[in-house]
């Protein structure tokens, strides 16, 4: 072997013994039974012959260098052996490393290669050491890492089937714990970026992964958590294990303090009448809560416009940036009234003036109603248009047939009251009015024609024409017959001729009669008769002071009590059919009214008697002695 291996090399032997350590135990082990079975010559001739030739050529592979050998040392002729030493030790050191697994020594690798799962890093060993790829994603789940980039790695353990588990977010947290450790302890607020969602809260990095709880987000619950991910935030450290590796951070705490910082600065100019800036925090159905600078006041929708909001997110949303006047500011409780509407001047205060009665005005229909539709002017001013100014017709059963939310229609002002905030439009008024020409075209005692519409207890209401109802009154519908009802005469959708009897064009009232078309049966009768004829009638009804008569078809007269008796003062029993003659003594035209008399039937002749006697009397002279004289002989 001398005349092989370079004489310079004998200082190598430190490192092929080393190597070849185990080669020289075994021969050694395997020598020593073969010295011990000398004096058992049986226990010698019982080894198997394999085994002796084993023993025996031992000695000699030992001494004899192989073809491998040979080589080795033929290359170590043309290396350094410095930095041969070099590389042996650094491999020993990081093998001795990872045997003990010191979680504190941080480890230099070369990124080799990114897969699904790991990252394959080269740590100057046997075999490649391996890094959770989940360990190297940032928030966008991209890696931070590309191949042929150095990186700092602990070695945790070797594995069973080769290589060897790395842990890049221990190396990481090896390096940046005493910057956390002096920020948790100095309460310095550190820079971070949310990393992702996890159960409880979220991750954030601050060089390292730390958990932030969804209670410390915000100094208000916060429901999305999702929506943070990706953004820069500014976090304090309130909780750190350093031997397990755990960091809990908050931003409530910091929000807190800037709160309460900022109150204090408020609290020292706000008062009521001032005029503040804040930002929108939140929205209710009964307002919306602004931040005032680590003070929130509440901006009722009352408070928030002259006009009408359905809810406040008709006029601002959450983010915006809004001038407000503080109305009202308990400092005891730290409540604050805001207004929005109050920075504008009210409406209302010039409203007669720009709104006189009469003037056309255009506007935006906001809501319709059973009783009208109202009807925006401008901000803050609206009017009604009641439903019977809607049209002239009073057949529109709902506004809603007319006008609907939305829609812009032309209205004139009928009455303005700036005290009650209300202005009464109206939309008809635009149209001609058909009731003021009603006269001309349907004067008294006119015939008109229609269709019977309704039927009331008091009468028929019937259209002449659209939007013109006509009343027949229960009294005006015979002159002979006494209606109760006027479905006793008349049926609904039925058409029928009447009379005009009169028009109220201001209260759209237009009088009919169907007794009218017929002569006044009482107009015939007080024509034909006066008091103190006799004529013959029938008993209808009675009553305690009397009896009514029928004297003529649809003409009634009433003999009292007192007048029914016979020319000796008999009292005439009455009873509904008889049949008498009676004298009228009383009539009035007017109230239609007839008095009759049975008694005074025999005291006076009738003017058929005077007929009957002046007929065969020639004489001029005849006197009423006379006639009674030939009464009384007849």
């Amino acid at each position: 072997m001398s005349n092989v291996l370079n004489p310079d090399q004998t200082e190598s032997k430190p490192l092929n013994t080393e190597l070849e350590t185990p080669t020289l135990e075994t021969a050694a082990e395997q020598e020593a039974p073969s010295l011990e079975t000398t004096p058992n010559p049986e226990a010698a001739e019982a080894q198997p012959a394999e085994a002796q030739a084993t023993a025996e050529a031992a000695p000699q592979e030992a001494s004899t260098p192989s073809a491998d050998e040979i080589d080795l040392n033929s290359d170590l002729n043309s290396m350094d052996f410095g930095a041969v030493l070099e590389s042996f030790e650094n491999e020993q050191a990081a093998e001795a490393a990872a045997q003990s697994f010191d979680d504190t020594h941080v480890v230099t690798g070369t990124v080799i290669k990114l897969t699904d799962k790991h990252v394959v890093v080269d740590i100057g060993m046997k075999s490649e050491g391996l890094i959770p790829i989940e360990q190297v994603l940032d928030h966008n789940q991209q890696p931070k890492v590309n191949p042929g980039e150095s990186i700092e790695v602990i070695i945790e353990r070797e594995e069973a089937e080769g290589g060897y588990l790395l842990s890049y977010e221990k190396a990481l947290r090896m390096r940046v714990w005493d910057t956390i450790e002096a920020a948790a302890n100095s309460k310095t607020p550190v820079q971070g970026i949310v990393a992702g969602r996890v159960k409880g809260g979220l991750t954030v990095d601050i060089g390292i992964k730390a958990f932030l709880p969804g209670s410390q987000l915000e100094v208000r619950p916060v429901r999305n958590l999702d929506a943070y991910i990706g953004q820069p935030i500014e976090v304090r450290v309130i909780k750190l294990n350093k031997k397990r590796g755990n960091v809990v951070v908050s931003r409530k705490e910091i929000l807190e303090e800037e709160q309460a910082s900022k109150r204090s600065e408020t609290l020292e100019h706000l008062e009521e009448g001032s005029i503040l800036t804040g930002t929108v925090k939140n929205l209710t159905d009964y307002g919306a809560f602004v931040d005032l600078g680590g003070i929130d006041g509440l901006l009722h929708i009352t408070d928030m416009s002259w006009g009408r909001l359905t809810h406040p997110r008709d006029l601002v949303n959450v983010g915006d940036e809004i001038q407000v006047k503080v109305l009202k500011f308990d400092r005891d409780k730290q409540r604050v009234s805001l207004g929005f509407k109050q920075l504008t001047p009210d409406p209302w205060l010039d409203a007669a003036e720009r709104y006189p009665v009469g003037a056309h005005v255009r506007g935006r229909v906001l809501s319709v109603t059973d009783y009208g539709a109202f009807v925006e002017l401008e901000q803050g001013i609206e009017g009604l248009v009641h439903v019977s100014e809607m049209t002239w017709s009073k057949r529109m059963k709902h506004p809603s047939k007319l006008v609907k939310p939305g829609d812009e229609v032309e209205t004139v002002v009928l009455s303005v009251n700036p005290t009650d905030r209300r202005i009464s439009l109206g939309m008809k008024q635009l149209q001609e009015n058909p009731w003021e020409s009603l006269t001309d075209k349907y004067p008294a005692g006119a015939t008109v024609e229609g269709r019977v519409r309704n039927l009331t207890d008091f009468g028929a209401f019937i259209e002449i024409e659209d939007g013109i109802d006509g009343l027949v009154h229960v009294s005006n519908l015979s002159w002979t017959k006494r209606v109760k009802h006027p479905s006793e005469v008349l049926k609904k959708g039925e058409k029928v001729r009447a009379v005009v009897l009169g028009v109220e064009p201001e209260n759209r009232r237009l009088s009919l009669g169907i007794k009218q078309l017929e002569p006044d049966v009482w107009d015939t009768f007080f024509a034909q008769h006066r008091v103190g004829d006799v004529v013959h009638g029938k008993v209808l009804r009675t009553a305690q002071f009397g009896a009514f008569i029928e004297i003529a078809e649809g003409v009634e007269g009433l003999c009292h009590v007192s007048e029914a008796t016979d020319q000796d003062g008999v009292p005439v029993k009455l009873e509904q059919g008889d049949e008498h003659d009676f004298k009228i003594i009383k009539m009035n035209a007017d109230e239609k009214k007839v008095g009759l008399s049975i008694r005074a039937v025999g005291e006076e002749a009738s003017r058929a008697d005077v007929e009957a006697y002046k007929a065969p009397v020639s004489s001029s002279t005849t006197t009423l002695g006379d006639l009674v004289n030939w009464k009384r002989d007849q």
